[in-house]
Order: structure tokens, then sequence, then C-alpha cells
């Protein structure tokens, strides 16, 4: 199974969605809270980015619950968790 590591903040719609999707899919992952500035800070230095979710499957960073949700439209997104 793929590593799965999803940044997120408590009342994030988008973070709950994704959260979801993963989950139906049967996947395990480490959600990274970043309400904590340590943790918002790492999430900036790995993708240049403020917003979240922002979502990595093997260390290669997918996006937020937009590009998740193509992938698994487009039928990606399974062949990307077993690997």
């Amino acid at each position: 199974m793929a590593k799965v590591t999803i940044y997120s903040k408590t009342y994030c719609p988008f973070c709950v969605r994704a959260k979801s999707l993963l989950e139906s899919k049967g996947a395990d992952f480490e959600e990274i809270m970043v309400e904590k500035a340590s943790a918002f800070a790492e999430l900036k230095e790995r993708t240049s980015m403020r917003t979240v979710p922002q979502i990595f499957i093997n260390d290669e960073l997918i996006g937020g619950y937009t590009e998740l949700a193509a992938l698994d439209e487009e039928g990606r997104l399974d062949e990307l968790l077993k690997s």
C-alpha cells in the first residue's frame, strides 16, 4: 500500500472530503494538522503553498481535494494507492 500524507486543518470541508475519499478506498494515511506553526512551516517548505488539504502519495505531491477527486474519476487513484 502506498504511503499517503495529508496536510489538513480541523474545520476544512475539503480536508474532510479528501480524508473521506481516501478512507473509502481503504487507504491508510498520516494526517498532519497545520494548526501548529511547525507543521504549517513544513507544509510551506514542502509545497510552497499555504492552502489545505495538500496530499502526497509516495512523497509525490498530488495537490488538493480537487486533484485527488479527478484522479479517482479518471480511474488512476486506485492504482496510485496500490503502489
